[in-house]
């Protein structure tokens, strides 16, 4: 793993969302999707999945959900019930509720909120099986209150004919039975537009290939989307008390997820970067994805050599990665100056993927720099907040000649009149109120 001074490191990192090639492909899939609805869908399942289906075929049944438990351990079962009930209760917190504020005046003012009614998660069944998205895109959405959560994953898994059934297992225990087996670009429009088979969501959320993050961009507007991910990344900011062997494990943790993830060490010790750097050698060839981590490391991996812890902060704020391990002594004093990062994570024990399964946390962060002005998913993406306003007509009263100011300021006479003749009838509109 490359060592580099601070001064040689280019701190922006650019990601191409996608070549001109790909991005035709994409609008002409959803312009299809759109017109045709299920034909289209069926045909470009048959095209990219090699799976021939009707459209009765298209959706996974209850007796699928109910044997995908046969293929699959009790240990995973419970591993996933007790990460999905930690889930929940990280994500409980975040509930927030409408309000109302009654005025002196009379007037009332308040924000009313509530859950989107119907959302669909895409879960990918490309290079991987990924049970645990599963979780994080569905849960915060239960718990916001979505009365329709409908999945959408590929007819085959990692190349494999069927749904992998570790999916089709968190999905149940997550409480999803709506879910069709259409992966893609095409998945993603039949989700925005509706097809015979599916109807159409308010919102699309979940990870997936470029061609799915194309399509999202694409609908757009449609609906909302959670985010255009890029690849994954990690930044890891540690000093001499920090183990060589558990820095070289989490840099590599991200580094196995595609060729394109980006691993980071940030270090004031030359000797720690030196030995982190042989400790990453050392694992990476007993990695069984060592060939796509290996790319990772070579073509986004480095490892920042620094005058101060301070100055790794400023490097850290400036990466804004998705996550940050702060592996240093008294880690707790540092999280006050950390102003861009999607995940934070403290100590030596806090290792990235506690977070990717387990603690509670949602995992799908925010890529390629965007921890500067966005936020992990949570459960305010699944709701909408209406404002209100009674006005009472004491505050008219009080307050329409200056209303009436500002919109005649603004050129809009049509808005100083609709409170003008409100004025006009309870004989005030002259009277210096």
């Amino acid at each position: 793993m490359k060592i580099v001074p601070i001064q040689e490191f280019d701190l922006k990192r650019e990601v191409d969302y996608g070549t001109p090639g790909q991005n035709a492909t994409v609008k002409q899939i959803v312009s299809d999707i759109k017109i045709e609805g299920d034909a289209a869908l069926l045909r470009y399942t048959e095209k990219f999945d090699r799976t021939v289906l009707s459209s009765e075929q298209l959706r996974v049944t209850p007796e699928e959900l109910k044997a995908a438990y046969e293929h699959v351990e009790p240990s995973f079962v419970k591993a996933i019930t007790a990460a999905a009930a930690n889930i929940r209760s990280f994500h409980m917190r975040q509930k927030r509720n409408s309000w109302m504020d009654l005025q002196p005046d009379g007037s009332i003012l308040g924000q009313i909120i509530r859950p989107l009614k119907r959302v669909g998660v895409y879960v990918p069944g490309g290079k991987a099986a990924y049970p645990s998205s599963v979780l994080m895109n569905v849960i915060p959405a239960q718990v916001a209150g979505v009365p329709e959560i409908v999945m959408v994953t590929p007819p085959g898994t990692n190349g494999k004919e069927g749904i992998d059934p570790y999916i089709l297992v968190a999905a149940a225990e997550a409480g999803v039975n709506e879910i069709y087996r259409v992966g893609g670009a095409q998945a993603i429009a039949a989700l925005a537009y509706g097809t015979d088979s599916i109807a159409p969501v308010d919102k699309i959320c979940g990870p997936g290939n470029i061609y799915v993050a194309l399509a999202k961009r694409e609908v757009y507007g449609a609906v909302d989307i959670d985010s255009i991910a890029g690849p994954s990344e990690i930044v890891v900011l540690a000093d001499d008390s920090a183990d060589p062997a558990y820095v070289a494990a989490d840099l590599l943790s991200q580094a196995e997820h595609d060729e394109m993830a980006s691993a980071i060490l940030v270090t004031p010790s030359q000797a720690f970067a030196e030995a982190t750097s042989v400790e990453v050698a050392r694992q990476l060839a007993l990695l069984p994805r060592r060939d796509i981590a290996g790319a990772s490391i070579e073509n986004y991996g480095a490892i920042i050599v620094v005058d101060s812890i301070e100055e790794g902060i400023s490097v850290v704020n400036r990466l804004a990665p998705e996550h940050l391990e702060i592996v240093v002594e008294d880690p707790m004093s540092y999280v006050g100056s950390i102003e861009n990062a999607g995940a934070i994570f403290l100590g030596p024990y806090s290792s990235e993927p506690v977070g990717d399964y387990f603690a509670g946390p949602n995992h799908i962060i925010p890529t390629n720099g965007t921890a500067r002005f966005s936020s992990p998913v949570d459960v305010d993406d699944f709701i909408k907040k209406s404002s209100m306003i009674y006005y009472s007509k004491e505050a008219l009263l009080q307050n329409g000649a200056m209303i009436m100011e500002l919109a005649r300021h603004e050129g809009l006479e049509g808005h100083a009149r609709a409170i003008e003749v409100r004025l006009e009838k309870e004989g005030r509109v002259n009277d210096g109120q």
